[in-house]
C-alpha cells in the first residue's frame, strides 16, 4: 500500500466519521472533549482530584459515542477519562444547531 493509497483510505474514514457525527448530534445532550478525544454523551460527571499535589480530572459519562475513525464501535454505554489537562463541557442546544456541510 502506498502512502497515496493509505492518505486516501484516512480521508474516506474521516468522512464516513463526519456523516456519522451529522446522523447521531441530535440524540446527545453533551459535546466532551479532552486532549485525546472528543466526544457526544447523554450524562456527564466531572470530579477534581488530588494526589500527591497533582491535581487532575475524573470525567464520567453515559450513553457516549466517541469521535474515533479507528474504533469499529463508537457508541459505548459508559467511558471513564483521567486527565491533568483541560476538559470542556458543553450543552448541545439542538435548536440552533447548524452543522454544516463539507464542501
Amino acid at each position: 500500500m502506498s502512502s497515496e493509497d493509505l492518505e486516501e483510505y484516512e480521508a474516506g474514514l474521516e468522512l464516513q466519521l463526519y456523516k456519522e457525527y451529522k446522523s447521531v448530534v441530535g440524540i446527545f445532550k453533551y459535546a466532551v472533549e479532552t486532549e485525546r478525544r472528543f466526544y457526544l454523551c447523554n450524562a456527564v460527571d466531572l470530579k477534581v482530584r488530588s494526589e500527591g499535589g497533582d491535581v487532575y480530572y475524573e470525567v464520567s459519562m453515559g450513553d457516549a459515542w466517541v469521535w474515533d475513525m479507528y474504533r469499529p464501535a463508537r457508541f459505548v454505554k459508559s467511558a471513564k477519562v483521567l486527565t491533568f489537562r483541560d476538559v470542556s463541557i458543553e450543552e448541545i442546544v439542538h435548536n440552533d444547531l447548524q452543522v454544516p456541510d463539507p464542501a
